[in-house]
């Protein structure tokens, strides 16, 4: 048998031809892939034997030495002709060559999020799933480990199966939907009772943590692993009905501005829940700390009489010189309104659009979302929009790590169309419509300044302060309405004109309702989510499991990349989607494209630690208690030596592994790692060594 190689060593030769098993321990995401190197050259050649436990024939030891001489010229080669540079593109450079600091377009990734609701099939009325949760709860926290151990039950039945774990699960997916957290809003008298169970199953996982570290050993290694695996699952369930429905419903209220539940109209509960599930997408997306971020919130008011009454609130209420300074023709700046009303728009109603940003040159962990809900929150006049009930509702959000344009407001995402010299356009499919085109962007549009010469040629365009190049997607957009095409089409003829690596997320008046994506490349990413009544679309996947488990994730370099149209009113699930590859060519999208991820909010949560570095430094100690727990126990009593007595089973040491081990016909374990594992490499190489 071969020993195993890592796929970065692909080509290199066994450095030990004895029947091995190679261990690779997983790295944290910051591991460099350089250790491999490292480990393999500090290794000193051993002495040749063949695989059949003899002394190596003269023909074998020759091989041995030509193998390893080819592979000492190789590294030779590499270190006499390496070229040493610094801060530039690898595609740039031919090879071997060591780039310290390189350019990577797409690394230093921004981060985007979005959300679109659609209407879902009403709640049973007959049993929520609030009460249905309970009664679940109620037959689960009566098989825990005391029944475990005392006989009651075997590990299989342990809080009540994995149906009834499943089954709790759907009940806080359900419990996520905008209808049914409304109600929980208002009616605290379920909103108390909920946060009982949630309370009761806390101090259950408690419970039950102590008396697995106390006892674990006395149950089999797969009974451990099935109890652990529900246990897990639990505490999944519990903490998202802690922190992804109760903990919401606190902060939808301190967003809104109102100082008790009973202020708030449900309409503008909707509107600030959109706001609120964004943000808290932008604060997991920003895991290093960003320049600058923005948000926007769109909604369509079918009474055109609205802007009767607003201009009455606005002399009552003084706000004429910031309305009139927010509602300006421009560029997006922070708190920015767009407002297009009455004959514009089919059927007469209003379009509005609030858009909020906020920058800084040191982009410190949470500082930017901690300055959009204050500014938010703050906001009279959205307030009062808010209250007004809106047939279509759509937000995008963005944080944004500058790599082309300097940090500024107008910089920040998203950006829209407007220009220097706003002139009345003429768009055929939308005859007498002003069109207002927001975007946000994660890569690069690498041939930006050549668009931009061209959309130049008879005056500038673009305002000074405006120097990113997501500039140039809303401008090239409009282009093509005005030679006559509708949205879907203006906007995949404008993403076929972009070079370069990119994942646009566009909404505009012109089409309410819908969010338009398009993702070209593999160095960026685009997560679609489905939720139980909502669209949710994130850069990461992290960004979108609060509300929406199962998503579908875009393919970049499917015929030159993939754009999708969410339409609220096109249904739910997948068939909501509208999907084709930039040449045109459709995609069928089906229930079974659908993933499931496997990560909660619980995963990623960075608690009250700074930054996640600290967080995983703090937690080693329990992880390692975790991994080892009920895994060995320490006999022999006081008088005689102690021992150790392993608790392995087959599921974790196969009978074919524990059989060579104690005949001797596996002689060497190679433990391999890199970056953090690579410590983890070292520490049971040394225990594991005979003394």
């Amino acid at each position: 048998m071969h020993p195993a190689k890592p796929p970065e060593k692909q080509g290199a030769e066994e450095l030990d031809g004895a029947k091995s098993i190679i261990a690779i321990p997983r790295g944290g995401a910051n591991d460099s892939a350089a250790a491999w190197g490292l480990m393999f050259l500090s290794t000193k050649p051993p002495r040749p034997v063949s695989f059949y436990n003899r002394p190596a024939t003269v023909q074998e030891e020759m091989m041995f030495y030509t193998k390893l001489s080819l592979l000492i010229k190789r590294w030779l080669f590499f270190v006499t002709h390496c070229r040493v540079f610094f801060g530039i593109r690898p595609e740039s450079v031919g090879g071997p060559a060591i780039i310290f600091s390189p350019i990577l377009p797409g690394r230093l990734n921004c981060g985007f999020a979005g959300l679109l609701s659609f209407q879902p099939a009403p709640e049973n009325p007959g049993d929520p799933a609030d009460q249905t949760l309970r009664k679940l709860w109620e037959k689960a926290n009566k098989n825990g480990l005391e029944q475990v151990f005392g006989g009651k039950t075997d590990p299989g039945g342990y809080l009540n199966g994995p149906e009834t774990i499943q089954s709790l699960a759907d009940c806080v997916n359900r419990l996520k939907r905008e209808d049914v957290q409304e109600c929980l809003f208002f009616q605290k008298d379920r909103t108390a009772d909920l946060t009982r169970v949630a309370g009761g199953m806390k101090a259950f996982l408690a419970a039950e943590e102590k008396i697995l570290e106390d006892r674990a050993a006395g149950l089999s290694s797969a009974g451990l692993e099935t109890v652990n695996r529900r246990l897990l699952s639990l505490k999944d369930i519990c903490w998202m009905l802690e922190s992804d429905i109760l903990a919401n419903l606190q902060k939808v209220l301190s967003l809104s501005g109102a100082e008790k539940y009973s202020s708030l109209q449900p309409a503008a509960f909707r509107k600030y829940r959109k706001l609120n599930l964004l943000l808290n997408a932008l604060d997991r997306l920003e895991v290093r700390g960003r320049d600058s971020a923005g948000i926007q919130l769109a909604f369509f008011l079918k009474d055109a009489k609205v802007l009767e009454e607003l201009d009455r609130r606005i002399e009552e209420n003084g706000w004429g010189e910031d309305y009139r300074r927010r509602t300006q023709k421009g560029d997006l700046i922070n708190r920015s309104i767009f407002i297009s009303g009455g004959a514009q728009n089919p059927g007469g109603g209003i379009h509005i659009a609030f858009t909020y940003k906020t920058f800084s040159v040191v982009g410190e962990l949470g500082r930017n979302v901690a300055d959009l809900r204050q500014w938010i929150s703050r906001d009279a006049i959205l307030q009062w929009f808010a209250a007004r009930a809106s047939a279509d509702e759509s937000a995008i959000a963005h944080t944004r790590w500058a790599s082309v344009g300097s940090i500024t407001e107008e910089n920040c995402h998203p950006v829209n169309n407007a220009t220097l010299r706003p002139e009345l356009s003429d768009f055929p499919a939308y005859p007498g419509r002003e069109a207002h085109i927001s975007v946000v962007l994660n890569g690069d549009i690498d041939n930006y300044p050549a668009l931009r010469r061209d959309l130049e040629q008879d005056g500038e365009q673009i305002a000074p302060d405006v120097s990113t190049d997501t500039k140039i997607i809303p401008l090239q957009i409009e282009k093509y309405l005005r030679k006559g095409q509708n949205l879907t089409d203006a906007f995949r003829l404008a993403v076929n004109d972009f070079e370069g690596s990119h994942a646009i997320a566009m909404q505009s008046n012109l089409e309410p309702g819908k969010i338009f994506l398009a993702l070209q490349g593999n160095g960026q990413s685009i997560y679609v989510g489905v939720g139980e009544d909502a669209y949710m679309i994130s850069s990461e996947l992290y960004g979108l499991v609060e509300i929406a488990p199962r998503f579908i994730r875009m393919n970049g370099e499917e015929a030159g990349g993939q754009l999708f149209i969410l339409d609220q009113n096109r249904g739910t699930g997948a068939k909501g989607i509208a999907a084709c590859c930039y040449d045109g060519a459709p995609i069928h999208l089906e229930e079974r494209n659908l993933q499931t991820a496997e990560i909660t909010t619980r995963d990623i949560d960075r608690g009250c630690f700074p930054h996640f570095f600290l967080k995983e430094i703090s937690e080693s100690v329990r992880s390692v208690q975790g991994t080892l727990r009920g895994k060995y126990r320490i006999t022999g009593a006081a008088s005689a030596p102690s021992g150790i007595l392993f608790n392995l089973g087959e599921d974790m040491v196969p009978a074919s592994i524990r059989n060579g081990l104690q005949s001797g016909l596996t002689r060497n374990i190679f433990v391999i790692g890199h970056g953090t594992a690579a410590v983890a490499v070292s520490i049971s190489s040394r225990a594991s060594r005979p003394k």
